[in-house]
């Protein structure tokens, strides 16, 4: 696995402090993307916050993930949460160390009491003694957060003294993409009565046999139902002991809704959703605890085209920190057919400049403080993909083609719009992981796709 370090550079630690009108909590930012360019320590938001013993624990909740491997029962170094300010919301996002679980507090306007954001994307320091502090909380004491430095330090910040250095996965980066990809996919599938959801995530158990298959719920009535078959309806749930950091909020709820596609027999991702005072809790889970979302392959097809590389930019320049972006006003205003503009989104998620909430069932605009080009250098298939068209190893004939790999001649048939192809990772996965290298080299061609040579990757 590909990593590099990721610094986090703070201008001193986040911490919970007391007042004479209540709590102040003063979240520190790092470098990040705002309307005005690049910051060094951008201010988001300062005001009183609806509910503070609510959004302690979501916060707690998304830090929770950050530090957490659902694969391996080791603690994962934690990546700070990242934070955006939509004008009329705030979002914290973060990514488990397996790259299974990503999780997003949305705080609304209503959660912050009507007080205004900023706009931008930025990380946001959460550190040991803060969590603890935060865990401590009770009561509905008065709570004053503050995202970024004092308002008399924003001028006059002389430079970082707190500095976090965090390994920093590719396989970590993809999967904000892939998570996207899969979310926009979903349905609404069950809003269950909050005592028996709350009832039904208690019982739940702590961890899931390995080998066992994914296990599936089904409505009933106003209740949940667990299963081991995916009937009409089902929802996956793989790996159930993933869902525990919502016991963080399970007392304030006042809601919750489960997502996911439409069944198809094999397992699948799905989203938890905890709706709460103000705010909304939602955890997205990768189709097996094993199975980060990067190898996903969702993006894959939107990154083998010329067209949307062009159309991501020209898509990219009419995005402002949108809490909802609407696609089809977005074609309206770059000329483009609606199609091309969802595909231009999800190269854009690649560079973690979108992400996708199912509750609002819309993308909306981040700004990751990442390379925006290293998801996609680092996806294998998409690499070797290249390299197969830069050696002119793709050969079409009608809807038949020939991709000569090593030794090896690869069949590429294309039917009803999917590629198959005769390799083992089709016959493995059988397109419900995107497409193979072969495919997409096929693709390439068909479409015209550039064909730039790229260092060989792992092959799949």
């Amino acid at each position: 696995m590909t990593r590099s370090v990721q610094a986090l550079a703070y201008a001193q630690p986040s911490a919970l402090e007391s007042s004479g009108s209540g709590r102040r909590l003063g979240l520190e930012t790092a470098g990040g993307l705002t309307p005005r360019g690049v910051e060094a320590c951008p201010r988001f938001f300062s005001g009183f916050l609806a509910a503070p013993q609510v959004a302690a624990r979501g916060l707690l909740a998304v830090a929770d993930v950050a530090g957490a491997r659902y694969d391996r029962r080791v603690r994962a170094g934690s990546l700070d949460p990242v934070v955006t300010g939509n004008g009329d919301r705030l979002r914290f996002e973060s990514f488990s160390g397996c790259g299974g679980v990503y999780a997003r507090l949305d705080v609304l306007d209503e959660g912050l009491g009507g007080t205004e954001t900023g706009h931008g994307t930025t990380n946001v320091d959460v550190n040991d003694p803060l969590r603890e502090a935060l865990s401590r909380m009770s009561g509905d004491e008065p709570l004053h957060l503050r995202v970024g430095p004092e308002e008399m330090a924003v001028t006059t910040l002389a430079g970082a003294v707190v500095e976090k250095r965090v390994p920093l996965p590719d396989r970590w980066l993809r999967g904000f993409a892939e998570a996207q990809v899969a979310s926009a996919r979903f349905d609404l599938r069950a809003e269950p009565a909050v005592p028996e959801a709350v009832r039904f995530l208690r019982s739940l158990p702590r961890s899931q046999g390995r080998g066992r298959g994914p296990l599936w719920v089904v409505p009933s009535g106003r209740a949940l139902r667990p299963t081991t078959r995916p009937g009409a309806g089902a929802v996956c749930l793989p790996g159930s002991d993933r869902l525990v950091a919502l016991e963080r909020v399970l007392r304030h709820a006042t809601g919750m809704r489960v997502y996911g596609p439409v069944p198809d027999g094999a397992a699948a991702a799905s989203a938890w959703e905890v709706t709460l005072p103000g705010m909304r809790l939602t955890l997205t889970l990768s189709p097996d605890p094993a199975r980060g979302f990067s190898g996903e392959g969702g993006v894959l097809e939107a990154l083998a085209t010329d067209d949307a590389a062009q159309d991501a930019e020209l898509v990219a320049v009419l995005l402002a920190w949108e809490p909802r972006i609407d696609p089809a006003d977005l074609a309206g205003r770059a000329g483009l057919p609606v199609d091309r503009v969802r595909a231009a989104l999800v190269r854009l998620g690649t560079a973690g400049r979108v992400g996708y909430d199912v509750a609002d069932a819309s993308y909306f605009h981040r700004e990751l403080p990442y390379d925006a080009d290293r998801a996609e250098r680092h996806n294998p298939r998409l690499v070797d993909a290249r390299r197969l068209v830069a050696e002119g190893a793709v050969d079409l004939d009608g809807d038949l083609a020939t991709v000569a790999s090593g030794e090896r001649r690869y069949r590429v048939r294309e039917s009803g719009g999917v590629l198959r192809c005769t390799c083992r990772w089709w016959a493995d996965h059988q397109g419900r992981r995107g497409p193979c290298k072969h495919a997409l080299a096929v693709r390439m061609v068909r479409r015209g796709g550039a064909a730039a040579a790229a260092a060989p990757g792992a092959a799949r």
